[in-house]
């Protein structure tokens, strides 16, 4: 295509970011170029621009970040089939091999090979992006953009949500970000019983309850395990899904855990987390889950069931909007914790 176009730009190995004129992305032969209309924020993102330690293990620099978008293609490539110019798409951020043990047994999603957009190849906070096509997510006409931007982040609450049976299952979220967020419809909307929601932080916790919540915990009020064997008879809840990282609500969710229940982990520890084995996990015959992104693509088509069929409703998780070149308001807003998704206009 030519000519440049605005992009935030993780330029140097350090904390921020800067905003600047850079190339518009090359075409290949199998990918296709999307104009972005609206990008989200994500706590990964979060991370890179704070730059801790797995940003400094894992980002490939200078590059432009995000990984959340909607747009419109513009071009595609000799070899593709299947998208075409105009289409409305988003797309799996997850570049895998497609022929590894993983990719071909139906684990693409925990592929060794992956290539990951807006981390380790240019992102979506710009004007225009570079997809593999085979990556390409169409999304149905009449679904929002600053909706359509947050299938991403809905895609990791809905393999928590949906990695074990839920159905009536008592449920507890601990961390109630974005994700956790989302995750407290997507189990209320595939048939969960009591959802618990727990985090440190007031807002986040009314949102929770605004978002459809049974029972909110504040966690700097009391102890999660505690309150959760209180309200359910000393017996625990069916399912925990932690969305924290944070290692002591990471113990707290295995003390939670009824026997014979599941714990999903999405969120990410900083440092070491020491549990009790014996106790907490092989004597209660417990479920251990790791979550990492999307099965790949079932759980986009999950995903798709619920937004076609408006059985959620993710317009209450977004509390802020900019447009990218008030990128430090937001990640300033991000860092305070005083925020839902905040989506970015293009």
């Amino acid at each position: 295509m030519g000519a440049t176009m605005i992009g935030l730009v993780k330029e140097h190995r350090g904390p921020g970011a800067i905003l600047k004129e850079v190339p518009i992305p090359t075409c290949g032969a199998d990918e296709v170029l999307v104009r972005i209309k609206a990008t989200s924020i994500c706590g990964t993102d979060l991370h890179i621009y704070n730059w801790d330690a797995w940003a400094d293990k894992t980002v490939v620099t200078p590059n432009v970040f995000g990984h959340e978008f909607a747009g419109i293609v513009v071009e595609v490539g000799e070899r593709v089939t299947g998208v075409a110019i105009g289409d409305y798409v988003s797309a799996e951020g997850h570049m895998v091999c497609g022929s590894c043990k993983a990719c071909r047994t139906g684990n693409a999603h925990v592929c060794p090979n992956t290539r990951s957009f807006g981390i380790t190849a240019p992102g979506c906070f710009a004007e225009y992006a570079v997809v593999k096509a085979t990556n390409i997510i169409h999304n149905a006409p009449d679904l929002p953009f600053e909706i359509a931007c947050l299938q991403d982040p809905l895609g990791n609450a809905v393999q928590t949500v949906l990695s074990g049976d839920i159905v009536g299952k008592s449920v507890a979220i601990i961390g109630v970000g974005p994700i956790g967020l989302l995750a407290i419809q997507v189990a209320k909307a595939c048939g969960a019983g009591t959802i618990y929601a727990a985090d440190i932080n007031p807002n986040r916790l009314e949102l929770a309850r605004q978002m459809g919540a049974d029972v909110t915990i504040n966690a700097m009020e009391t102890r999660i395990s505690k309150a959760v064997r209180e309200m359910t008879d000393g017996e625990g809840v069916d399912v925990v899904l932690e969305m924290s990282g944070n290692p002591q609500a990471i113990v707290d969710g295995f003390e939670a855990a009824a026997n014979a229940g599941r714990v999903s982990l999405l969120g990410i520890p900083t440092k070491e987390v020491s549990l009790d084995l014996t106790n907490q996990i092989i004597f209660k015959g417990l479920r251990v889950e790791g979550i990492t992104g999307r099965k790949m693509y079932e759980t986009w088509y999950q995903m798709k069931g619920l937004l076609n069929q408006k059985r959620i409703d993710l317009a209450p998780v977004i509390t802020h909007r900019f447009t990218l070149d008030q990128y430090e308001e937001a990640f300033q807003l991000m860092n305070q914790g005083q925020c839902g998704k905040i989506v970015f206009t293009h």
